[in-house]
């Protein structure tokens, strides 16, 4: 039998498969965010406090010690920093988080690998997973803040679940290529854990893309990230309704993405048993 179609790689086989083990893919998710606390004294109390210490440590660093400000108006408050600032730290922490792991999804799982039977194409979207469900509670803790400091929280925030719909697309699709890439080259890990880190700092993370001079503005919206960070800001934030003619070209090359990324893991992951 040709390998290629025992490992489907169209785009509907990507649906068919996520969908067919969608129940695998909870009960894996869920294991896993238990089991990074498991043995602690507070358990998954941890995944609540660690967010609510960012957000003082942001406040206190940028607000009392750098003096930042954001620029949104004379009236803006330290809190105010912090948040917008936490915002972006949320955004880059999903697609750090999913991209760093993705090396050692199949090399650190050989047990899998050996099992015929078993979906490997659902590894990333179980760090993914998990890495949604750590940005969940940050952002139950950020609307708190938000709460707290201005009294209310927008309504656009029910585009949230929109507005990061490309970045879990392509996050996906990112996450499958470097899955398969760690298993044949292992530097890939130590690679994607330096970029990351640089993505951080030309990320509207730290600062609003608004403050750069218009030609690097136009750099940095080739940053897939920028996007998202900044549609995120408005609706959870500012309470302005998203960008849908963007959120449209987003999810679009994020499906593309997302497929590219599936086509080349089933692609090369008849080799996986072959390297390991």
């Amino acid at each position: 039998m040709n390998p290629h179609q025992r490992h489907p790689a169209t785009p509907l086989a990507m649906v068919l498969s996520l969908w067919r083990n969608r129940q695998l893919v909870i009960q894996m998710t869920r294991r896993e965010v238990i089991g990074r606390y498991r043995g602690s004294i507070m358990g998954l109390a941890w995944s609540f406090f660690n967010p609510v210490l960012l957000l003082l440590v942001y406040t206190f660093v940028f607000s009392f010690v750098f003096k930042a400000r954001w620029g949104i108006g004379a009236d803006e408050s330290r809190a105010d920093f912090a948040i917008l600032l936490f915002i972006g730290m949320i955004i880059h922490g999903v697609f750090s988080e999913c991209v760093n792991r993705a090396p050692s999804l199949i090399v650190g799982n050989v047990s899998y690998v050996k099992k015929v039977v078993f979906p490997l194409q659902i590894l990333p979207l179980v760090a993914l997973g998990s890495a949604l469900f750590h940005a969940g509670v940050s952002i139950v803790v950020l609307l708190v803040a938000k709460l707290i400091v201005h009294g209310s929280v927008p309504w656009t925030l029910v585009f949230l679940p929109m507005t990061l719909l490309p970045l879990l697309i392509g996050t996906l699709g990112i996450a499958w290529v470097l899955a398969a890439l760690g298993v044949f080259i292992r530097d890939i890990g130590q690679i994607t854990a330096l970029l990351t880190t640089v993505l951080l700092f030309i990320s509207p993370v730290f600062y609003p893309i608004s403050s750069l001079p218009a030609q690097y503005q136009k750099i940095l919206l080739l940053n897939p990230l920028t996007f998202v960070i900044e549609e995120s800001r408005r609706i959870m934030f500012f309470g302005t309704v998203p960008d849908f003619q963007g959120f449209l070209l987003a999810t679009g090359v994020s499906l593309l993405l997302s497929w590219a990324g599936f086509w080349w893991f089933q692609r090369t992951r008849k080799g996986f048993a072959d390297v390991l």
